[in-house]
């Protein structure tokens, strides 16, 4: 007998253990009060109250070409408020996350790098009303010809499908080119699709439910037969980002001979989107938004470590933030006063230049307590899957104070490889006193480098 088992999909929510993954939502009550502990936050509630007065003013449309600054100490929960942001808003609304220290790294120029971003946190949602053909394949046969150019080979002249609905069936008789669509799609007879009358455009729905079997063993998602007639006119919403088309329209469009494909080969992998593109874009999406076509929607930009930007950077933020069609950003840094990167002796707060520092609503975060410390722990021990001790719980949430709560939380998982090695499933203080004897705390490592500096390179 042949043995079949179900594999269980380890990629769910719940199994994965990044440092953000018990991060839900902002946990705000209907009124937009912060409760103490919700939705995977504790604590910082005034951070997130404001960042809940914030997600209701991009919902409004009413925070574009604004920024704000999540200020505080390492391990506050700055790049947490930014992702609850994110969940809050959803996915239809553009999120785009970046460090500063990306855009050196970049084919670019630095400023290109960083408007390209930009461009990447502003949607669009185009609202098109299309002429359709949709329902199930009954039939799809392809008919073939004698191959003009000679030879023995035949050519496939045009392909008949047949397309099943609500209310009737139709057969059409269609171009090759189509046929070649069909193929991508890897469309077959019960599959649901719908093809474009202008351009010729298929996109596979699913398989028809009529096919499906409480037996199947196909991954197949299942979708019911369209109502109404197979030809038919239907709004059809694509959401798009300014960036999207910005490099459509910047893709070289040369010609099928050698040369001409040579020649695009040579090109570099990325080329700079020009001003001049840009501003013939935002004049076409302008007219599409009049003409109630599309619908903008901007998005988020969140650029962490924001102090690693140099003064050319923060001009350029300065410029961009002032455009017509600008997203929220937000931006996060750590430092206190300090030396703007890009010059040599101007200081100013969080590394931030004081004419952009003056635009920003700015967000404090402050240091977590103990009480809080302890209720994050077992936030954590719960997303990880951990059992662990009251009292290795009260000797963790301790460290936490006394050292940072990103080293108490990355002890968790090392003192459950601990505790299993000793034969138990349930992590106790033993444990985590035997992990701090491997992995020392930031303090103890600043203290060793001090008492014993000639050993290492200064």
């Amino acid at each position: 007998m042949v043995t079949i088992s179900e594999v269980k999909s380890g990629n769910s929510r719940e199994n994965r253990t990044a440092a953000h993954t018990h991060i839900k939502g902002l946990g705000l009550r209907s009124d937009g009060t912060a409760e103490k502990v919700a939705a995977g936050f504790v604590g910082q509630e005034n951070a997130r109250e404001a960042c809940g007065v914030v997600v209701d003013l991009i919902k409004a449309k009413k925070m574009s070409g604004r920024a704000v600054l999540l200020a505080g100490g390492p391990g506050t929960g700055k790049t947490a408020l930014a992702l609850a942001v994110s969940q809050e808003l959803g996915t239809k609304v553009p999120f785009r996350p970046i460090v500063g220290s990306e855009i050196y790294s970049a084919e670019v120029k630095k400023t290109e790098a960083l408007m390209e971003n930009f461009r990447r946190a502003i949607g669009l949602r185009i609202k098109e009303t299309k002429e359709v053909y949709e329902g199930e394949v009954t039939d799809l046969t392809p008919e073939e010809a004698e191959n003009p150019l000679g030879g023995y080979g035949k050519t496939i002249s045009h392909v008949v499908v047949g397309l099943k609905s609500g209310k009737g069936t139709k057969k059409l008789r269609l171009d090759p080119s189509i046929y070649e669509s069909i193929q991508k799609e890897r469309v077959a007879v019960g599959d649901v699709i719908y093809i474009e009358a202008n351009t010729g455009a298929v996109k596979r729905v699913g398989r028809s439910d009529a096919y499906a079997t409480e037996f199947d063993l196909e991954a197949e998602e299942y979708v019911p037969i369209p109502k109404g007639d197979v030809h038919k006119k239907k709004e059809i919403v694509q959401d798009v980002t300014l960036h999207d088309l910005d490099i459509a329209n910047a893709k070289p469009q040369g010609g099928q001979d050698i040369m001409s494909m040579m020649g695009q080969l040579m090109k570099p992998k990325k080329t700079e989107i020009t001003d001049k593109l840009r501003t013939e874009i935002n004049k076409v999406v302008e007219k599409y938004i009049d003409q109630g076509v599309a619908e903008l929607v901007p998005g988020v930009l969140f650029i962490d470590e924001v102090h690693m930007l140099d003064i050319e950077c923060f001009t350029f933020l300065n410029r961009a933030l002032e455009s017509k069609i600008s997203p929220i950003v937000i931006l996060a840094s750590n430092r206190g006063v300090c030396t703007i990167r890009g010059t040599e002796d101007i200081m100013s707060a969080h590394g931030i230049p004081t004419d952009l520092l003056g635009r920003l609503l700015i967000v404090p975060t402050y240091p977590y307590d103990l009480d809080d410390i302890r209720v994050i722990i077992r936030i954590r021990t719960k997303t990880e899957s951990l059992d662990l001790d009251e009292a290795a719980v009260e000797k963790l949430a301790h460290r936490g104070v006394d050292t940072s709560l990103r080293y108490a939380l990355q002890l968790l998982t090392p003192a459950s490889i601990l505790a299993k090695v000793a034969g138990r499933t349930k992590i106790q203080v033993a444990d985590v006193q035997e992990c701090e004897s491997l992995f020392i705390d930031t303090k103890k490592s600043a203290a060793m480098v001090s008492e014993s500096g000639k050993n290492f390179i200064s």
